[in-house]
């Protein structure tokens, strides 16, 4: 957990060292195109359409590949729930073929591995609580 929050904190330092950088950037150019404009005029500069065109298509062209990378993590994440759900409920109806001895005592430990796995998908958003549910269910797992 502690190094999670000393990540989280190195994470924001270095956001806000990028941020500062951009608007001390932003500042220093503008400065510097001033004094130019004052000096010179305004007559002999070029156009910045090319420039801003180029900017943006590159902008676009960012958005795009994260937009596209979260679909594909997306896509990964949920074939993996149901290629999970598909295997529990597959051994599952494969308790069928043991003794009828010992049939009734394995389905129960298998629907009690089914609702910690679930338990833990929904206890997420709190790590602490998704890793002691993740456990228990390993724990489940190897008694089955």
């Amino acid at each position: 957990m502690l190094e999670i929050v000393d990540l989280t904190i190195l994470g924001w330092i270095v956001a806000g060292a990028v941020f500062a950088g951009i608007l001390g950037c932003i500042t220093l150019g503008r400065w510097i195109g001033r004094r130019e404009i004052g000096r010179y005029g305004g007559a002999g500069l070029p156009s910045v359409g090319s420039l801003e065109t180029a900017v943006f298509a590159l902008l676009g062209l960012l958005i795009a590949f994260t937009f596209s990378g979260a679909l594909t993590r997306f896509d990964v994440r949920r074939t993996q729930a149901v290629d999970e759900a598909n295997a529990i409920g597959a051994a599952y109806y494969r308790i069928d073929l043991l003794p009828a001895s010992a049939q009734p005592r394995l389905r129960e430990a298998f629907r009690n591995y089914a609702d910690a796995r679930i338990a833990t998908y929904r206890k997420l958003p709190d790590i602490e609580a998704a890793w002691r549910a993740l456990a228990r269910s390993q724990e489940l797992q190897a008694e089955i």
